[in-house]
């Protein structure tokens, strides 16, 4: 109960700080009074721009730490992330084409529904290909991921330079591919919770079985696990939480990696605590990251997806110098 409750504070203290961040910085007390319903351009700016930034900030970073922790049970690999495995790269290309190409449907339901069927698409691929390749350890998954998201990322480059004309801002698309949390309304904000919600269910109805997969696909099958069909099953939940967060936040690396660590030595190895302090963990991580964003370089911004792969390369060479050292 103490570690939920100091997490809690940390993230408090995150979406205060970064409610208080900006080019024109604000005190705590601005912001309460600003929901209180203080009536001046300042008060406004604050409640209709700010907060629901901060706050959609966090929740994709909720999204991203909740995909990583599905990936990373799922692969039985620490260094799994959505990022790393293609999928966030596919959701990418899915919500590039999205952006790019005339479709008959609303770019509010193509976006999401495009991002999720190439996170998905691109995941069961790196999949695939490992499997056919004969290299279902973890150097090979990653090593599938890394040539499936260097193809994705290519052919999502020429979409770009061949589909982008004067009706198409590219510089639009540059800097959500880049990362970055666009200020929503309140409606969209409480359409996003739901979407978290629903995704931090479907993540814990897989927990035991997350668990339970950990020993081995000998000993998980001696125990009723139908390997094959659950790890199905939770690379399409881990691929809908990624997809839910690239169509919100653009891509945002390494926050799928870091958030799982960084909650393990927390809360243990378990995925029922695990799940939701990732979430939690990756909600800290993205407000305070978008927050930085927004305040280094006023009255610039820098792309969000630029300050967590400064931050996360770093930590993934820690990571992965700590496994081969094993």
């Amino acid at each position: 109960m103490k570690i939920w409750l100091l997490i809690g504070c940390w993230l408090l203290a995150a979406v205060v700080l970064a409610a208080c961040a900006g080019h024109d910085w604000a005190t705590p007390a601005d912001i309460w009074r600003a929901i209180a319903g203080d009536t001046s351009m300042r008060g406004r700016l604050l409640l209709e721009w700010r907060l629901p930034r901060v706050l959609a900030a966090a929740l994709v970073g909720a999204l991203l730490g909740l995909g990583g922790a599905v990936f990373q049970g799922v692969f039985r690999n620490p260094l799994a992330e959505p990022y790393l495995l293609g999928s966030a790269g596919g959701a990418a290309l899915g919500a590039t084409l999205a952006l790019l190409v005339p479709m008959a449907l609303p770019q509010t339901v193509l976006l999401p529904a495009l991002a999720f069927a190439g996170a998905w698409g691109a995941t069961m691929m790196v999949i695939g290909i490992s499997r056919v390749a004969g290299a279902v350890d973890a150097a090979g998954l990653l090593l599938a991921g890394v040539a499936v998201a260097a193809i994705l990322g290519a052919l999502r480059s020429f979409l770009m330079l061949a589909l982008s004309d004067e009706t198409v801002s590219l510089q639009i698309v540059l800097s959500w591919v880049l990362g970055g949390v666009q200020t929503p309304t309140w409606s969209v904000l409480a359409l996003l919770v739901a979407i978290a919600l629903a995704c931090m269910g479907f993540a814990l109805a897989l927990a035991h079985g997350l668990d339970t997969l950990g020993l081995g696909e000998t000993m998980a099958q001696s125990f009723g696990l139908e390997t094959r069909r659950f790890v199905a099953v939770a690379v399409l939940v881990g691929s809908l939480v990624v997809a839910a967060a690239v169509a919100f936040g653009g891509l945002v690396a390494f926050v799928g990696l870091a958030a799982p660590h960084i909650a393990r030595w927390l809360v243990g190895p378990l995925h029922r605590p695990l799940l939701p302090a990732s979430a939690l963990v990756g909600a800290i991580v993205v407000t305070l990251a978008d927050a930085l964003a927004r305040s280094a370089l006023p009255p610039a911004e820098i792309p969000l997806g630029l300050v967590t792969a400064v931050a996360g390369g770093p930590f993934f060479i820690f990571l992965l110098a700590r496994r081969l050292r094993k």
